[in-house]
This record gives C-alpha cells, sequence and structure tokens, in this order.
C-alpha cells in the first residue's frame, strides 16, 4: 500500500512540474509586472495546497521504503528527493519571494525557468526508476 502512496505522488509531481515548467513558469516571464505581482501570491498558495501534500508524502513514503526495504533504487530516489527539496527551499522559494517583493521580476521569472529544469529532470528520473524498479523485480 505504502509503495503505491508512493508511486502515486510520484507521478503526480511528475505531471505537475512538468505543466509547472513548460507552462505556468514561462508565462510569468510574459506577464506585466503589476499583473504578476498581483497573481503570484494567489498561485503560490493555490500551487502551495497541492504540492506540499505531495511532496510531504513522497519523502516520508520513500524514506520509509528505503529504510524499511533498501534496495537501491529507493536510495537513489530518496537521495533525489532530498536534492529536490533542497533546490526548492534555497532556489526556487527564494526566487518565488523576488517575484513577491516585486525586485527584478523579469530576471527572477526568468531564472525561475532555469532553476527548474533541475526539478524536472530529478522528478522525472524518480518516475523513470519506479518503471526500471518495477519491471525488474
Amino acid at each position: 500500500m505504502l509503495q503505491y502512496l508512493k508511486e502515486l505522488s510520484d507521478f503526480g509531481l511528475f505531471i505537475l512540474i512538468w505543466m509547472v515548467q513548460l507552462i505556468i513558469y514561462p508565462s510569468f516571464t510574459y506577464m506585466q509586472k503589476p499583473d504578476l505581482i498581483s497573481w503570484h501570491p494567489r498561485y503560490t498558495n493555490a500551487i502551495s495546497i497541492v504540492v506540499m501534500p505531495l511532496m510531504l508524502v513522497q519523502l516520508i513514503a520513500t524514506s520509509y521504503l528505503t529504510y524499511s526495504i533498501f534496495n537501491w533504487v529507493l536510495l537513489i530516489q530518496c537521495i533525489l528527493i532530498i536534492a529536490l527539496w533542497a533546490s526548492t527551499f534555497f532556489q526556487a522559494v527564494p526566487l518565488h519571494n523576488q517575484i513577491a517583493s516585486g525586485i527584478r521580476i523579469k530576471d527572477a521569472a526568468e531564472n525561475l525557468v532555469q532553476v527548474n529544469w533541475k526539478r524536472t529532470i530529478m522528478w522525472t528520473v524518480i518516475v523513470i526508476l519506479n518503471f526500471i524498479d518495477r519491471f525488474t523485480t
């Protein structure tokens, strides 16, 4: 059951990150400053309601499974998830804060797209590893 919950959160975050990377973050670069400053707090509050539970489930489930039924795929996924949390809170969140403050928002929006590629790749690798693990065991 926990394995399915983990894979569901992995896949949900995979879909979400690609939508954010290809649609949402690039749209920030096209918005006028007053519009982005007005929209951004609503966006961050709404997306947090979706993202944070998924990230918490992913972290807890993967950590527990790595500890209880260790295998190399789970260990790699656990390391990637820790890197994702670090990237989220040390790179993406400061850029969102910069947008919210109204300081150099065009640069912050463009940097958000660039920084987010790392996160997009990591969540993609996590999902690919799920398939590898499922079909090789």
